[in-house]
């Protein structure tokens, strides 16, 4: 007999199937061919995009953990004691202990993930590194409003949201998501959220197409998780990575072009890709800071301080829900 959390995790792989079946069915038979960029991080993907973190033209992770330990005093002046902090989509929560061992008087940390088993992980190294912290961990969408636990709803509460993944979110998505973030944290409460800024161009193509290669394995790493999990057939050197910067939309896009004439057959169905079709795999919207403020200001949060690194390359912001 299966112990219980091996049938949970069974239940979310299940699940987690029929959603990347049903999104890449979807997007493939589009006249611009999509996958959904949260298909990224499976295990290899994972991987490489913590490579990717580390590489000389990625700065947006090492820029943004910086000016978290930076101005984490700051940060956290927001949360009296007693109060809750609640990250969505906190993944590792690795950043995430540069606040925490700041919150001496936490009552809990809140983390929210779809992934059950990197929750898991999460909170076993957590348990290591802060011992005494009551970590409380949700499976759920974070893009959708989540209970948090009874006993803690009433406190007062803070939002962590790093890494600039509302970069991903178009700005009337971005919008809707910061609405649910303040239905979750008002009244009172606030958010602290990562945003890219604008920039040279060439600085942003280039943190996209790092010489190693790397993000380029990244991004076929997705055809190559349809292959291993949906039985598809993709020729990963039929096609090639490509990160462009569209002025128009403020936006880096990344896509996967077909070298050639091929068809793909995946669940039985067929695709066809001419020579230079692309897939478009990943939006990255970048912000002036006052473009991301007024943005914040739509989603009715009030804006405060916002901190920033030397060179203006990332910003992290104060929210607070009026």
């Amino acid at each position: 007999m299966l112990h219980p959390n091996m049938r949970e995790l069974l239940s979310e792989r299940f699940a987690l199937d029929d959603e990347f079946a049903s999104a890449v069915i979807g997007g493939l038979s589009r006249p611009q061919k999509t996958l959904p960029c949260r298909f990224f991080y499976d295990a290899r993907g994972s991987e490489l995009f913590e490579e990717i973190t580390r590489l000389p033209e990625y700065y947006p992770t090492r820029t943004e953990t910086a000016i978290l330990q930076a101005n984490v005093g700051q940060m956290i002046e927001g949360l009296p004691d007693g109060g809750v902090l609640i990250e969505f989509g906190s993944g590792s929560s690795v950043k995430t202990e540069i606040l925490l061992r700041r919150l001496r008087r936490l009552a809990a940390y809140v983390m929210i993930d779809v992934s059950r088993t990197a929750l898991l992980g999460a909170k076993e190294r957590l348990a290591q590194h802060l011992p005494t912290l009551d970590v409380r961990a949700i499976v759920a969408d974070f893009s959708f409003p989540v209970a948090l636990p009874e006993d803690l709803r009433a406190r007062a509460k803070m939002g962590f949201f790093p890494g600039s993944t509302i970069g991903n979110l178009t700005p009337a998505e971005a919008v809707r998501l910061l609405r649910v973030f303040r239905a979750a944290l008002a009244p009172g409460g606030c958010l602290i959220i990562g945003a890219d800024l604008k920039k040279d161009a060439r600085r942003l193509v280039l943190a996209y197409n790092d010489a190693a290669g790397v993000t380029a394995a990244f991004n076929l790493n997705l055809l190559a998780r349809i292959n291993r999990e949906l039985g598809g057939d993709f020729d990963l050197a039929g096609f090639r990575h490509e990160a462009i910067y569209n002025p128009r939309y403020g936006r880096i896009e990344m896509h996967l072009v077909s070298r050639t004439q091929q068809t793909v057959t995946i669940q039985g169905q067929r695709f066809s890709f001419r020579p230079g079709e692309t897939i478009h795999t990943e939006n990255s919207y970048k912000y002036a800071i006052d473009q991301f403020r007024a943005l914040a200001r739509a989603a009715d949060w009030r804006p405060r301080r916002v901190w920033t690194d030397d060179e203006m390359l990332f910003s992290v912001h104060e929210l607070v829900a009026a």
